[in-house]
């Protein structure tokens, strides 16, 4: 559903020693693409720690990427109860609406298939309309709680060729985040060379804004 997709940017996994890249993302989210995306208000403190190495421990993560950027992020992390698992996702304000989240949950229904997770749970807040929308394409069902929305998808059983799909999709990453290594060397190496900007008063500063759907 998302090989329109491919022209301009590229669905893949993040890999251990990426984890910069999924806070940078995090971090450049406005106040209410937070909000959608935390379920309230939080800080880059929050997001500092939430991105820690050792918070993903055990998070699948897959991106959206353009030139190297990531842009886009599906997050899922198992729960407790066996079979089941949470799914988040952001995507910024360029990128909304032209099916970056679908994408980004495709691949997610597939990693969480061939674990065996039954029931994937999305939850947001009850005005968040969009999220809402992106869970029905997948046949989800909605609980509204307390101001929130609980989104449930059941996922389909694994079989070979859903395996067969997610090693093949892995390779593949893999290989296109090794190619990314040396762009993304270069990025940090040219923003380290940079002089330092003088400070500009607080109304002319830009703030990039963002949102999943």
């Amino acid at each position: 559903m998302y090989e329109g997709l491919t022209s301009v940017g590229a669905v893949r996994r993040l890999w251990s020693g990426e984890t910069e890249l999924y806070r940078q993302h995090l971090l450049r989210l406005d106040a209410e693409s937070r909000r959608n995306r935390f379920g309230g208000a939080v800080s880059d403190e929050f997001i500092q720690r939430y991105a820690e190495p050792a918070a993903l421990d055990g998070a699948v993560i897959y991106g959206f990427f353009v030139d190297g950027v990531l842009r886009g992020a599906a997050e899922l992390r198992p729960l407790a109860p066996a079979g089941e698992a949470e799914a988040a996702l952001s995507v910024e304000r360029e990128w909304q609406s032209r099916g970056v989240g679908t994408a980004l949950l495709e691949r997610v229904l597939l990693v969480a298939r061939n674990r065996q997770i039954k029931h994937l749970h999305m939850i947001c807040l009850a005005e968040n309309r969009r999220v809402q929308q992106l869970a029905r394409k997948f046949d989800a069902e909605l609980t509204f709680q307390s101001g929130s929305v609980v989104a449930d998808v059941i996922a389909a059983r694994p079989t070979p060729v859903s395996l067969m799909r997610e090693l093949v999709a892995d390779s593949a990453d893999l290989a296109i985040a090794m190619l990314d290594v040396p762009s993304q060397l270069a990025k940090r190496l040219d923003h380290t060379k940079r002089p330092p900007e003088s400070p500009q008063p607080d109304h002319e500063r830009l703030m990039l804004v963002d949102n999943w759907r």
